[in-house]
Protein backbone atom coordinates (compact mmCIF):
# COMPACT_ATOMS: atom_id res chain seq x y z
CA UNK A 1 0.00 0.00 0.00
CA UNK A 2 1.64 3.49 -1.25
CA UNK A 3 1.55 6.23 1.21
CA UNK A 4 -1.59 8.78 -0.58
CA UNK A 5 -3.36 5.28 0.07
CA UNK A 6 -2.98 5.00 3.76
CA UNK A 7 -3.53 8.38 4.51
CA UNK A 8 -6.66 8.81 2.66
CA UNK A 9 -7.97 5.39 4.62
CA UNK A 10 -6.67 7.28 7.87
CA UNK A 11 -8.99 10.52 6.95
CA UNK A 12 -11.92 8.45 5.51
CA UNK A 13 -12.06 6.56 9.03
CA UNK A 14 -11.59 9.62 10.98
CA UNK A 15 -14.62 11.34 9.25
CA UNK A 16 -16.87 8.75 9.67
CA UNK A 17 -15.96 8.41 13.12
CA UNK A 18 -16.79 11.69 13.59
CA UNK A 19 -20.09 12.29 11.83
CA UNK A 20 -21.29 8.78 13.93
CA UNK A 21 -20.49 10.33 17.19
CA UNK A 22 -22.28 13.94 16.14
CA UNK A 23 -24.94 11.89 14.86
CA UNK A 24 -25.34 9.97 18.11
CA UNK A 25 -24.80 13.35 20.33
CA UNK A 26 -27.79 14.92 18.19
CA UNK A 27 -29.95 12.07 19.06
CA UNK A 28 -29.83 11.98 22.34
CA UNK A 29 -30.13 15.73 22.73
CA UNK A 30 -33.65 15.96 20.62
CA UNK A 31 -36.91 14.36 21.12
CA UNK A 32 -38.37 12.81 18.68
CA UNK A 33 -41.92 13.79 17.76
CA UNK A 34 -44.28 11.17 19.34
CA UNK A 35 -42.90 11.65 22.65
CA UNK A 36 -43.23 15.43 22.38
CA UNK A 37 -46.01 14.85 24.94
CA UNK A 38 -44.20 13.47 27.56
CA UNK A 39 -41.82 16.43 27.45
CA UNK A 40 -45.03 18.70 28.01
CA UNK A 41 -46.03 17.17 30.74
CA UNK A 42 -41.98 17.07 32.08
CA UNK A 43 -41.41 20.61 31.69
CA UNK A 44 -45.42 22.14 33.24
CA UNK A 45 -46.12 22.03 36.92
CA UNK A 46 -48.48 19.50 38.27
CA UNK A 47 -49.12 16.27 37.87
CA UNK A 48 -51.54 16.14 34.64
CA UNK A 49 -51.14 18.32 31.50
CA UNK A 50 -54.88 18.83 30.03
CA UNK A 51 -55.82 18.23 26.57
CA UNK A 52 -57.02 22.27 26.38
CA UNK A 53 -53.19 23.24 27.51
CA UNK A 54 -51.63 21.45 24.95
CA UNK A 55 -53.72 23.41 22.27
CA UNK A 56 -53.50 27.05 23.21
CA UNK A 57 -53.55 29.36 20.69
CA UNK A 58 -50.14 31.76 21.08
CA UNK A 59 -51.06 33.97 17.91
CA UNK A 60 -52.99 36.25 20.24
CA UNK A 61 -49.81 37.31 21.88
CA UNK A 62 -48.06 38.61 19.45
CA UNK A 63 -46.69 41.52 20.57
CA UNK A 64 -46.03 43.19 16.86
CA UNK A 65 -49.51 44.48 16.16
Amino acid sequence: MNRNKRIFIGVFITFTLIVILLTIDMARHTTAPWNRKKQAVRALPGDRVDAKVMQLDTTGLDSLK
